[in-house]
């Protein structure tokens, strides 16, 4: 983008006697202009309650320049989701606007001790300050003195301000220029000022963007936070008089900063004598507070902000949810306008983060792979509540960090493998058998018992599963099953979930073909993680590979969501990470909405849940490992995809669904998960009943726990008219060896 490019103002000439008194004549005459504006000292507040300063007129307009505190940059405060803890904060500038009546009267009094004693006399500009700074630093060429009003300091910051938020560095600079110049523009418009605002207005005003530290700190009720832990209007005498002295130089006086405390007090201390001297304290009051040392009074606060500091764990989720509204159209038209709203828009997002259900998560993970263990090897870990599409959080043996440190450190990442590549995750992962119980829904689908008995070879041309989305080809696919490298043929739909067959899955999509399984899975809710091949039409799923998991491209979060509807009877959501967002004049903001609709019949799901539990009681079931604590009903499906990834999904009822990855989520071609030792134990062959299903265990068990939820033993009930039996054995079992083309072989899947 082209930028105009201004030059700098030369250097000032020497000013002449005559100009100097020429101008000095013209700054009494601009502040007698304005008359005198006189005012009782701190006139009850005319501020109304709303929080962000409704009282203060929404168009506070002086020549075009808005002084509106409320227009302001205001830092966005992220929540879990009961909407009180805070997860993490985003600013540009650290500031919360409070209205006056909000502040305490000690600081209000500090503030013009300090800045400006007859604040509440002059008209805008006051005529002796001016005076005295103009004899001192022109006349007896002493130290440069400012002379400035409070209200003419509060029209500086203001244009400054506005030319950051402008992104103007020219208007900057002459925002902040030491000329006469600048001082006469401030003049002009402070004395214009006082004619259309209350004194009121402006010292609220003057609070709210004044600099008050270093580190990007405006406004006191930052400082109050970030100094003493607490808010604006309960600071008191001590407390405000060292908040007041730290504006006139933010990086030297910040107490904060260990080297800055000695002079720190003793700018503290000139604001406590200048209090006493215009009789806003008592001597009592005056001689206990500095003989108080600084250091005593200090309980600081982290004022770290982003992702980077978020707490509870949070680091992973709080990078979703800011990829959420950078990607949502709710927020501002372009990515820039989203950006913005979030550092500068005073947000309040209560987001569907849940502490217990990530910190059984990240406890579990840790616990499963530590973050240095020898293996190298990832467990990513994604639950959604059901019913709600409400993610309730991550669990990565990973700290989160953005820096450019986590790129040589095994135990830090910034990337979460958990989310779709949009939302700041990777390309998605083959899950292998975790994919199956899609299979299920698709045949019951189209009317077919899951108690048929099934002819199921090895082999199959892939033509045999074309349809309108999918023609195949001539070429064979052969399938075999884990441990027997072989069939079971015949085999029913039903076993071939309990025991994990991948031949009796190969025999089911011959059957109903490849596109019935991709409208299945459409309607339970997936979709591949990758950019621009989001569909499970796209080139990177269709094949009949797909079938057993083989061809997947999908996030954890995408496969909890779809074992979320498995646990809300068939109801399928859009994952959502915000519950409310607010901004800054307390009004709700429209957030990502989940969709949530009827997507499967309830019969399906009920005799699909009903199987799936099978699979975990059964002494011959693919997926008991998985079973969870205090005989809980369970249902849950595992997965291996080769010697890449292990997988588990599952859920309670109407409460938590859960989806486990284990694996190398950066190279699994270079770094199988097999003859390896993870966490101290060794297998030669990993699959997920050894890692992925305890882990799904051990979380989903602790969240149970925590949260107390209730048994429900009448979930899963199997229909009849999907558990009719047949002794028709259905499919010719005709095996392709040798057809021309060319063999495709797809390792067991379990």
């Amino acid at each position: 983008m082209r930028r105009r490019m201004e030059r700098m103002p030369n250097k000032k000439k020497p000013l002449t006697g005559v100009r100097i008194l020429a101008l000095a004549l013209a700054f009494v005459t601009l502040c007698l202009a304005g008359g005198v504006a006189l005012s009782g000292l701190f006139l009850p507040a005319v501020m109304g309650a709303n929080s962000v300063v409704k009282a203060v007129t929404p168009s506070m307009q002086v020549e075009g320049i808005d002084f509106d505190v409320t227009s302001l940059p205001q830092k966005s405060t992220m929540y879990a989701n009961d909407g009180k803890t805070v997860i993490a904060e985003f600013y540009a500038q650290n500031r919360e606007v409070v209205p006056l009546k909000d502040i305490s009267k000690p600081m209000m009094q500090a503030v013009v001790a300090r800045e400006d004693k007859r604040f509440w006399e002059h008209s805008g500009v006051d005529v002796q300050g001016v005076m005295r700074a103009f004899v001192q630093t022109y006349m007896k060429k002493g130290d440069q003195q400012g002379g400035s009003s409070l209200t003419q300091q509060y029209v500086k910051n203001v244009l400054a301000t506005k030319a950051r938020e402008s992104d103007d560095p020219i208007g900057e600079y002459h925002a902040t220029e030491d000329t006469i110049a600048r001082k006469l523009r401030e003049m002009l418009l402070s004395v214009q000022m006082e004619k259309k605002y209350s004194k009121s207005e402006i010292l609220q005003g003057y609070l709210n963007i004044a600099q008050f530290g270093s580190n990007s700190l405006y406004g006191v009720q930052a400082a109050a936070e970030r100094y003493f832990n607490t808010t604006a209007d309960q600071l008191n005498v001590v407390q405000a008089a060292t908040i007041a002295m730290i504006t006139k130089n933010p990086s030297q006086y910040d107490p904060s900063i260990e080297a800055n405390q000695e002079e720190a007090e003793k700018q503290r201390n000139i604001v406590l004598k200048l209090m006493y001297d215009q009789k806003f304290i008592t001597k009592a009051e005056y001689e206990e507070a500095v003989n108080t040392p600084l250091v005593d009074t200090l309980h600081l606060t982290d004022v770290s902000r982003g992702c980077m500091a978020a707490k509870y764990n949070a680091g992973f989720f709080c990078d979703y949810v800011v990829h959420k509204i950078e990607n949502s159209q709710e927020f501002g038209k372009t990515a820039e306008e989203r950006e913005k709203l979030l550092q500068e828009g005073g947000l309040k997002i209560v987001t569907t983060f849940d502490m217990d259900a990530s910190n059984a998560m990240m406890e579990t993970a840790n616990a499963t792979i530590p973050a240095d263990d020898p293996s190298g090897m990832e467990i990513v870990m994604a639950s959604v509540k059901p019913g709600t599409g409400e993610v309730l959080g991550f669990g990565i043996n990973r700290t989160y960090d953005a820096t450019d440190a986590a790129a040589s450190d095994q135990t830090k990442s910034s990337m979460n493998y958990a989310v779709d590549q949009v939302d700041g995750g990777g390309q998605g992962f083959p899950i292998g058998s975790s994919w199956k119980p899609i299979n299920l829904v698709a045949w019951m689908q189209q009317g077919r018992s899951i108690n048929e008995s099934l002819v199921a070879p090895t082999d199959f041309l892939t033509s045999r599963f074309s349809c309108n989305g999918y023609t195949g080809g001539s070429d064979n696919w052969h399938v075999t099953n884990a441990l027997t490298n072989g069939t079971v043929s015949p085999e029913s739909p039903f076993l071939g979930l309990v025991h994990s067959h991948n031949t009796t899955m190969a025999a089911m999509g011959a059957q109903i073909g490849l596109c019935a399984v991709a409208d299945a899975a459409k309607a339970v809710g997936y979709h591949n993680s990758k950019i621009g091949q989001e569909d499970v039409y796209s080139d990177i799923s269709m094949h009949p590979a797909l079938l057993i998991g083989g061809t997947t491209s999908v996030s954890p979060l995408t496969m909890a969501n779809v074992y979320a509807t498995y646990a809300a009877n068939g109801v399928e959501c859009t994952p959502i990470a915000l519950k409310s967002v607010e901004n800054s004049d307390g009004e709700q903001l429209e957030v990502p909405k989940a969709n949530c609709h009827q997507a499967v019949d309830k019969d399906i799901i009920q005799t699909l849940a009903y199987t799936l539990n099978q699979g975990v009681t059964r002494s011959d079931g693919a997926a008991s490992a998985a079973q969870l604590a205090n005989n809980r009903k369970t249902f849950a499906k595992t997965g291996t995809n080769e010697n890449m990834y292990v997988t588990t999904g599952g859920f309670i009822p109407n409460q938590i669904a859960t989806f486990v990855l284990v694996g190398d989520v950066q190279d699994p071609m270079n770094h199988p998960i097999e003859n390896i030792a993870i966490n101290g134990n060794y297998h030669g062959y990993w699959d997920g009943s050894t890692i992925a299903a305890p882990a799904f265990s051990k979380a989903v068990s602790a969240y149970a726990e925590k949260k107390n939820l209730p048994m429900d033993n009448d979930y899963g009930q199997a229909v009849d008219k999907y558990m009719k039996t047949s002794n028709t054995v259905t499919g010719t079992g005709t095996t392709t060896q040798q057809q021309s083309g060319t063999n495709m072989q797809t390792q067991s899947q379990h």
